[in-house]
């Protein structure tokens, strides 16, 4: 694939004209160029026609970066480094945005273009009418990656032939380098907007096992809704993922992909992770407002956003809908995320009386869910997007609700399972049991995610997660092991530290956050408050400068906040509700002025759910800060953690220094 609008050796573009080499870049813009954007391609050529002089290599004018829908001013591969030239044409003052900018594409190129993957890039950003004098203090940010640098038009060979002598290595193979393929891992808010943009997100997927597998589930879903609908049947389906695996992400796809195929049996992507659909909600409407205003159409972000609420709902507001109309709901496809997390009959039926005044309700969750899908006449599919060991709030029912609903109303159902629903993370085995004695189950391979896509760096951090709350120490180990080299995760007893290596770490817009268990209630002395309320629209989505943000390091977010969302780097707070004990995990809730011990199994397994949500949300490291406890605070004694801290450092996570 040509990515760039102009590509060339430097030799053919310093022989070529100036007007030349813009009619190429002009021809190739999909779109008008503006007055502004072709002064600046013309001052870039200008620019680099006269320090490229003497240098051999390749030049790549509007090199396009898919994941970030966003394309580099120049790429330049000169010898053994591959230079990223961000311009700001006319300005003369460096930006916070743009230094990010800069360093985003290089952590682009470097984690997701694989021919780049050994290279040495050099961000610069030239401000061109910028006076100050060149600081050559050249040094590595990451493996691999300077820290930008800042340049002007006048000083930009200098920096340009400056790093080419503090950075040996290897000269780049520029064939072998053009032919590399882009296999990107979005984070879900970006794979969600390029899904509503345009209804694919198949040029910023990884061609990778864990792609692959996202396509093949993808796919089976599909099948069995086309199937469906054919045959005139109802059905329901059970996809299985590990964390971080891309559930989400198969909902969403199937959601746009049924919405661009049959507009008449329209489909929707329901979760009743609040915090999840309000941020993906606000993501939705927040770029597609830019985009409108970007070509001058004058829109609403309140239209945008009543647009966006009937693609993805909140799954207690369709219920809501469906107990006030008894007609069929408009969508035949009702694909529910986290589907673990819907009520039983005891909390379902609690919430009615109380806020429903509907006394003696009889459905789960599921039952009633489901029952709202079986009022179509012709067809219908309920797909349930499991996540296992995910229950973390009071009267989730796991996914042996749904197959007990199945069981006792709706027995000419077809169900289509994972043959992974038998881990013991969905609950020791038992709802594939309880399917088997149906006719009409079907399972399917095709339906379980078995690769993370979230901890790219890392594909088995799900099973060191596993293993670390299993108390399963070799196993643990050996994950560590196996990952220890691309994905860091280390320990410390200092939160100043901890989050000062989460913000050294993090490059360009790489998002990070302190998180903890919302049973953490004694890291008050830290200044972590779990009782004081996020808003998680403000957390994961605004920007370094809004004390509201993740970067900010002020507010933390709990389980509830984060599951189903991600950080690129993470701050992991361990308190005394979770501690290691030689007879196993030892939880606790804290009641008025002390420590209760938990023994209900239940809550036991909130709290160690919410510890693998926690551990599992950073894409690409985290540190694990657990404190040392105050000899003279009787709710804190370094009893209540030394014991945690010295387990997960025999794991093998080292201690920072």
């Amino acid at each position: 694939m040509n990515r760039a609008y102009y590509s060339s050796s430097i030799k053919n573009f310093l022989s070529q004209g100036n007007e030349e080499v813009f009619g190429i870049i002009a021809s190739n813009n999909p779109f008008s160029t503006d007055p502004s954007q072709a002064f600046a391609w013309k001052e870039e050529i200008t620019v680099l026609k006269h320090i490229l002089e003497g240098l051999n290599g390749e030049i790549f004018f509007e090199y396009d970066i898919p994941r970030m829908g966003k394309r580099i001013d120049v790429l330049t591969i000169i010898d053994h480094v591959l230079f990223i030239l961000e311009f700001k044409v006319g300005e003369k003052k460096f930006s916070r945005n743009s230094i990010d900018q800069a360093l985003d594409y290089a952590v682009d190129l470097k984690s997701f273009h694989e021919t780049s993957h050994n290279c040495i890039i050099a961000p610069i950003l030239i401000a061109t009418e910028n006076t100050g004098a060149p600081l050559s203090d050249y040094h590595f940010k990451r493996e691999g990656i300077l820290s930008i640098v800042k340049a002007n038009r006048h000083n930009l060979d200098f920096h340009i032939s400056g790093i080419l002598s503090f950075a040996s290595g290897k000269p780049i193979l520029i064939d072998a380098w053009k032919k590399g393929r882009y296999s990107p891992t979005p984070t879900l808010i970006e794979s969600a907007r390029k899904l509503y943009v345009d209804h694919t997100v198949d040029n910023i997927q990884r061609n990778d096992a864990a792609g692959e597998s996202l396509k093949q589930t993808t796919n089976s879903v599909l099948e069995i809704i086309e199937s469906t609908k054919r045959k005139k049947e109802k059905a329901i389906c059970f996809v299985t993922g590990v964390p971080g695996a891309g559930k989400t992400l198969v909902g969403l796809k199937v959601a746009t992909e049924q919405l661009k195929r049959d507009k008449k049996s329209n489909s929707v992507f329901l979760s009743g992770n609040g915090p999840l659909v309000s941020v993906l909600i606000e993501a939705l409407a927040r770029d597609k407002f830019s985009r409108e205003k970007e070509i001058g159409n004058k829109v609403k972000k309140s239209d945008i956003q009543r647009e966006v609420k009937s693609f993805i709902q909140n799954v207690h507001h369709f219920r809501d809908e469906c107990l006030k109309d008894p007609e069929p709901p408009f969508d035949h496809v009702a694909i529910f995320d986290e589907a673990q997390r819907a009520w039983d009959l005891q909390q379902t039926a609690n919430f009615m009386a109380r806020k429903k005044n509907r006394p003696n309700f009889s459905f789960s969750e599921p039952e009633f869910l489901i029952s709202c899908i079986d009022r179509h006449q012709d067809w219908g599919v309920v797909i349930c997007l499991v996540g296992g060991g995910q229950e973390i709030n009071t009267g989730e029912a796991g996914i042996s609700e749904w197959v007990a609903s199945l069981n006792r109303s709706f027995p000419e159902w077809k169900v289509y399972a994972s043959n992974n629903l038998n881990g013991t993370e969905y609950g020791a085995g038992l709802p594939l049991a309880q399917l088997q004695k149906r006719k009409n189950l079907k399972l399917n391979n095709g339906l379980h995610l078995k690769v993370s896509m979230r901890s790219f760096r890392a594909e088995n951090l799900s099973e060191l997660v596993q293993a670390l709350l299993d108390l399963e120490i070799s196993e643990a180990k050996a994950n560590y092991k196996r990952l220890e080299s691309k994905y860091p995760i280390v320990l410390t007893r200092n939160l100043k530290q901890a989050k000062d290596w989460v913000r050294n770490k993090a490059l360009g817009t790489e998002r990070f956050g302190i998180m903890v268990s919302s049973q953490a209630q004694r890291l008050k002395p830290y200044a972590i408050d779990v009782k004081s309320p996020i808003n998680p629209v403000h957390w994961f989505l605004n920007e370094k400068e809004d004390i509201r943000s993740s970067y900010f390091l002020e507010d933390v977010a709990t389980e509830f906040q984060v599951q189903g969302l991600e950080l690129d780097w993470a701050c992991v707070a361990w308190d005394a509700d979770f501690r290691y004990a030689e007879n196993g995990w030892s939880t606790h809730s804290f009641k008025g002025n002390k420590w209760q011990r938990i023994s209900k199994e239940e809550r036991k397994v909130y709290i160690k759910n919410a510890y693998r949500v926690l551990l599992t949300r950073a894409r690409r490291g985290m540190v694990i800060f657990v404190p040392e406890g105050d000899l003279n605070d009787h709710t804190r004694p370094p009893s209540y953690y030394d014991e945690t801290f010295e387990y997960l450092k025999s794991i093998g996570f080292p201690v920072l220094s």
